[in-house]
């Protein structure tokens, strides 16, 4: 088609590997007049597509990046364009081969097989050109490949046109995105302007460029890779086609080494960060070679030549290869390192796909797809999900910042806990100053600081000697202190302050507000004023979408409190499903109350002793809210805990805070008040109970049947997913979420070491446990039971392994250690009648 339309169903900017990835399958998903837009030619528009290097390792400690990875690969493969040829990432530090340990394990977690340590020699086996001498090991992954995306896109395009579904229009500059009652409705360009009710920004690079012309945001940052071209290489002479060697990561100094050829591929992640606003890109006519080649900076990368001639001398070293190509090559980071997916929380109908590498474009984009035709896609997007990002965290100074923290972790060992450094104490709570001095250890979610313990608490470690839990590990140790068990035993034993500011409060209120919330929550919302409902959400598919409580504070108003991780994605999903008659508002309160949770077995002795309104069990039965008076501070006092303790979260206006934490401390010092962290509230209080977390046990991969929340009966009320969940009812679950203590933690160096969590759960012979949904079983959450005196895993097994007492094992760093059932289901190990909770 010469001429662009003046309407269609959809159009697609951008038609590197994304664009084109998401233009067919969009197609054989059923959609049809699909428009394909890009301002530069084709099959290389000069885009980022056009200058990767195009291979493909397998295995991340991100289930869900593994899982778009290894559907890539399945697609690439039925297009033909994929040569295996192996990969190996290689250790030149003794920390690094712990880590290469730890890839095994997530290897073995999301099934990627085979996969093997090497020795150096066997490296060299297979790398002959390599200097073994400055290696410890290395981890083989067979599977590695690469890819020719151009020709990649270019087969999907006629793809999607054979099937009648797609036009594409090549230099076609966007001037403009037109948008009609909060819904996308034009895409402007040098051709024309086309109408469109759904827009998929796929520019990579340009994608804030784009989103801005809409009034919506992508916050990422264009960043510099460096990667030169060094060849004719008289070793690669008889190769016969791309590739014959493996790949090599040479990650311990953040670069890696690939064939191309007759020519040897050297990139760099080790440079400074080199970051650039979209609109200083230079155009396609401007550009030298591309506009995502700049010219190259050799300064930054002199030191990265050094390193490639200490591992490859042969090559590198040899006076015969000299250097063909070097680039400041550009590529997307963004603020957290994901992606960035998903339907912009400020404009309907307008979607990103952003942030996405060639090695996940194609799985990404089936699952985009899937988003966009019937809201449930297969694997669960929630960490790539657009509607993550709170305003601070779309401003430039966040960008800037945290991409190029981010930027030299590329290859980075990043622990499961790690903090960011860069632009934080921007969101604290009414408490912070207080905090501070009471030694509060924070970690960060949501932009908000959160302590994780307090160094104020280091006399409990004498207080309960040998019942607090000792690490001698130093990585289990990182972002972790014993304190955190002390904390716990101290809450259980008289009564605790917690911090939880950060939790999303979104108020829903109108006439229509009980009918809507009947349509999206699981649970009965027809309840008497002053009820706490704890509920999930979910999609069409019976996945769960959000795990969180709603108070219902009127006839006609309720409060919905979430996550701080999950707020502005559960704040979306409400606004999505209003009705159009505007009997119903969402209004987003989280920046205006303060939460302190109070729980232990002091805790009615602590909110009595400085409120004159009956806190009684039988004044205030469990699961119930009101407003009560805190000294002078009015709260709403709403009666539930994760931790499993009696006690209530205060909710207070945020500028009356810092009274609600005096008040309470004062008046709980002859009680024995502790101030208490994440460590408790998070992990080791949650476990002990057993009580499930989103994005570690809940997410869309698996179903509250298979959770061990399937409530006893179903509301007669309709709700999205109802019909799917009748389903799950009724079919025998392939996997059961169960309790597991480790019966061992004794290392094989007699260090003793405790998990943190995704680790893979085997037979105790070593073989992994699928089941029968092909879904293999790994460690959801782990952390101490201080109380119970054991180390507690939550996973997912097939039935036949879901018995209490059957043995199972856990790896971890290489080893194996035994690991028994303990509880099938969501009975928990301490309190297991929940008499502390509710007396």
């Amino acid at each position: 088609m010469s001429e662009l339309p003046n309407q269609t169903n959809v159009v697609v900017i951008g038609a590197g590997i994304v664009g084109n990835s998401m233009a067919f399958q969009l197609a054989l998903h059923g959609w049809r007049d699909i428009v394909l837009l890009d301002k530069g030619p084709l099959p290389n528009p000069g885009g980022s597509t056009g200058h990767a290097s195009n291979f493909i390792f397998l295995v991340d400690h991100s289930k869900e990046m593994t899982k778009f990875t290894l559907d890539s690969v399945r697609q690439y493969r039925e297009l033909g364009v994929f040569t295996e040829c192996g990969g190996i990432e290689v250790a030149r530090t003794p920390e690094r081969v712990e880590e290469l340990k730890r890839r095994v394990a997530s290897a073995l977690s999301w099934g990627v097989e085979p996969v093997k340590l090497l020795t150096p020699g066997e490296v060299k086996d297979q790398v002959p050109f390599i200097n073994e001498k400055v290696v410890l090991g290395g981890f083989s992954t067979p599977g590695v490949g690469v890819v020719d995306s151009l020709r990649a896109g270019t087969l999907m395009r006629e793809q999607a046109q054979g099937m009648g579904a797609l036009s594409v229009f090549s230099n076609t500059e966007i001037f403009g995105v037109g948008v009609e009652g909060g819904r996308v409705a034009t895409v402007r360009t040098n051709r024309g302007d086309v109408q469109a009710e759904t827009v998929v920004i796929c520019c990579g690079i340009w994608s804030p460029r784009i989103a801005e012309m809409a009034g919506a945001s992508i916050p990422l940052s264009p960043a510099v890779h460096q990667m030169i071209d060094v060849g004719p290489v008289p070793i690669f002479a008889d190769t016969v086609g791309e590739i014959e060697f493996p790949i090599i990561r040479d990650v311990d100094t953040n670069m890696y080494e690939r064939q191309h050829g007759s020519e040897l591929e050297i990139g760099s992640y080790a440079h400074r960060p080199i970051l650039m606003e979209p609109d200083d890109i230079p155009s396609l006519e401007e550009a030298a070679l591309s506009p995502t080649q700049l010219p190259f900076t050799q300064a930054d990368f002199d030191r990265q030549m050094e390193d490639a001639l200490e591992l490859m001398p042969d090559i590198v070293g040899d006076e015969r290869v000299g250097v063909r190509l070097a680039i400041n090559g550009l590529l997307s980071l963004t603020p957290d390192g994901a992606p960035i997916l998903g339907e912009t929380p400020e404009v309907r109908g307008l979607w990103s796909a952003a942030a996405i590498w060639i090695k996940e474009a194609p799985g990404i984009a089936k699952t985009l797809a899937e988003w966009m035709t019937d809201g449930s896609p297969e694997i669960d997007p929630h960490a790539s999900d657009i509607a993550r990002f709170h305003p601070h965290q779309r401003t430039a100074a966040h960008i800037k910042a945290r991409c190029a923290e981010g930027y030299n972790k590329t290859y980075g060992i990043v622990h499961p806990a790690e903090q960011w450094a860069s632009n934080r104490v921007v969101r604290v709570s009414p408490f912070f100053a207080r905090e501070r001095h009471l030694g509060a250890v924070f970690i960060e979610t949501a932009g908000w600081e959160r302590p994780n313990w307090y160094e104020s608490n280091q006399g409990l470690l004498d207080e309960y000697g040998d019942r607090v839990q000792q690490r001698e590990a130093e990585w289990e140790s990182r972002w972790w202190s014993p304190i955190i068990n002390a904390e716990h035993l101290a809450m259980r034993d008289r009564v605790a302050m917690i911090d939880l500011s950060a939790f999303a409060v979104l108020d829903v209120s109108g006439p229509g507000a009980l009918e809507f919330l009947q349509r999206i929550a699981v649970a009965q919302m027809e309840v008497p004023v002053g009820k706490v409902v704890y509920t999930s959400w979910l999609n069409e598919a019976g996945g769960i979408r959000a795990d969180l409580t709603m108070m219902r504070l009127a006839p006609d108003e309720f409060r919905v409190v979430t996550g701080g991780f999950t707020g502005q994605m559960d704040r979306k999903w409400l606004v999505d499903h209003l009705p159009s008659d505007g009997s119903v508002q969402v209004r987003d309160q989280s920046s205006a109350w303060c939460t302190l949770g109070v729980w232990g077995p002091r805790a009615r002795d602590l909110v009595s002793s400085v409120s004159p309104d009956d806190v009684s069990h039988e004044g205030f039965p469990f699961a119930t809210c009101r407003w009560i008076s805190i000294g002078p501070v009015s709260a709403l006092a709403s009666r539930i805990s994760y931790v499993g303790e009696l006690g209530w979260e205060l909710h207070a206006p945020m500028e009356q805070g810092l009274r609600l934490w005096d008040t309470v401390w004062e008046a709980g010092q002859g009680l024995g008040v502790v101030p208490v962290g994440m460590g408790v509230y998070l992990t080791s209080g949650r476990l002990e109970k057993c009580y499930r977390a989103h994005g570690n046990e809940l997410e869309l991969e698996y179903d509250l049947v298979e959770a061990g929340m399937a409530r006893p009966s179903v509301k007669p009320q309709d709700f999205i997913g109802k019909q799917a969940y009748l389903r799950q009812r009724s079919e025998p679950p392939a996997a059961l979420l169960c309790t597991l203590t480790v019966d061992d933690h004794a290392s094989a160096s007699g260090v003793k070491r405790y998990m943190l969590g995704r680790e893979p759960i085997l037979t105790p012979d070593g073989d992994r446990i699928v089941d029968t949904k092909g879904r293999g079983s790994y460690v959801t959450s782990a952390g101490a039971g201080p109380s119970v005196g054991r180390y507690i895993l939550l996973a997912y097994l097939p039935p036949e392994f879901a018995q209490p007492g059957t043995r199972v094992a856990v790896e971890y760093f290489g080893e194996r250690y035994p690991v028994t059932v303990a509880v099938v289901g969501s009975t928990p190990l301490f309190d297991p009648a929940n008499e502390r909770l509710k007396h």
